[in-house]
C-alpha cells in the first residue's frame, strides 16, 4: 500500500494574514484565489493535473488543534481509510474524525513532537 504520495498543501497561521498573504502576492508572485489562498498546479497538460493548496491561517484560529506548530502540512494519499487503520495498528495518534467534501476526504494523525498533519485523498 502506498502512503504518502505528495504533498497536498501547506498551511501556516499569521499574525496578520492579509498583509502576509498581500507580500507574497507582491514579491513571490503568488496567486490569490477569492477564499484568501492559492491552487498551486503540477503536471499541467496531464489528464488529472496535480495541485497544492498554499494559505495563511488567521493565528487564533483552531483548524490545526490539538496541535501547537504554526503550521500544518497536508500530504496527499491514495486510500485514506486503510492508512488511518494502520496508522492506528502502528500506534500513532489518529484522529477518529474523517471529512468528507467535494474536494475528498480528509484525515490527521499527530506526530511525536505534537504536530498535526492532514492526510487527504483527492476525488476520483
Amino acid at each position: 500500500m502506498n502512503r504518502v504520495t505528495g504533498i497536498g498543501g501547506i498551511f501556516f497561521k499569521a499574525k496578520d494574514p492579509e498583509s502576509l498573504r498581500e507580500w507574497y502576492r507582491q514579491h513571490l508572485g503568488i496567486k490569490l484565489e477569492a477564499w484568501g489562498g492559492s491552487v498551486m498546479f503540477t503536471n499541467i497538460g496531464e489528464k488529472n493535473p496535480g495541485y497544492q493548496i498554499w494559505s495563511v491561517f488567521p493565528s487564533e484560529d483552531e483548524y490545526f488543534s490539538p496541535g501547537k506548530a504554526d503550521f500544518m502540512i497536508n500530504y496527499r494519499v491514495d486510500d485514506l481509510k486503510a492508512l488511518l487503520a494502520v496508522l492506528k495498528e502502528e500506534g500513532c495518534e489518529v484522529d477518529e474524525r474523517i471529512e468528507e467534501s467535494e474536494q475528498g476526504l480528509f484525515g490527521w494523525v499527530t506526530d511525536p513532537e505534537g504536530n498535526r498533519i492532514e492526510l487527504w485523498e483527492p476525488p476520483v
